[in-house]
């Protein structure tokens, strides 16, 4: 992940030209490939069921809103990959709630949805320079909040986890460091917030440090 991720924003900072389009749109493939090769995965094996396998976790969205922003550069799908990447998505990729490992075809299908939003992510804004707007931090914020509510709408209707709302995750994540249900609910919202706060920081800092401060983030056709 690492070592592509550097690759990509190398190659669209020091190379630019009409192949970051075509690369845009084989990297969106890629991550549509791994998030829909999921669930045909769970169909194929007839495990698919409503209380676990609706696309109502955070990631999901990310998956969605990664391959619209690859494939239009519209700055709103932009800037919720690139915040939500580096907070659920990076959280997802170093703590992964996954009961299949390697060779498992669901090993494969998570990695490639998530690394490839982290990718994209950093393609985009880095790489592009398609940074965030102002108050993008509560334009994020707010959606967030506004899927979290359908998420727990989910739950309510299937008795699932979406988003981790009715329980903590079987495997070790930020969620282990927090208190009971519903408490860690709210925890996790102010958390959020700082998370997103610190990946915009984050964003300001690399943007004067590459020197982009005083440069247009420019739309490849």
């Amino acid at each position: 992940m690492v070592l592509i991720t550097g690759a990509c924003v190398w190659a669209a900072r020091r190379h630019p030209g009409p192949w970051l389009v075509p690369f845009s749109r084989a990297l969106a493939l890629v991550i549509l490939a791994g998030w829909v090769g999921e669930y045909v995965a769970d169909v194929v094996l007839g495990i698919w069921t409503v209380r676990y396998d609706l696309p109502l976790q955070l990631t999901d969205v990310v998956s969605a809103v990664s391959v619209l922003a690859l494939w239009t550069r519209a700055a709103l799908p932009v800037e919720l990959t690139y915040f939500w990447a580096f907070t659920a998505s990076l959280q997802a990729v170093l703590t992964p709630d996954l009961a299949q490992s390697f060779p498992s075809v669901f090993y494969f299908t998570y990695f490639t949805y998530h690394v490839g939003a982290i990718v994209a992510a950093s393609f985009l804004v880095f790489g592009c320079r398609l940074y965030p707007r102002p108050r993008a931090v509560w334009r994020v914020y707010a959606l967030t909040l506004a899927f979290t509510a359908v998420a727990g709408l989910g739950d309510l209707l299937t008795g699932g986890n979406y988003m981790y709302l009715s329980a903590k995750p079987s495997h070790s994540s930020l969620l282990s460091l927090m208190n009971s249900w519903p408490w860690y609910i709210a925890e996790t919202a102010a958390l959020g917030l700082v998370m997103l706060l610190a990946v915009a920081g984050l964003a300001h800092a690399l943007r004067a440090l590459l020197g982009d401060t005083r440069r247009t983030a420019r739309l490849v056709a």
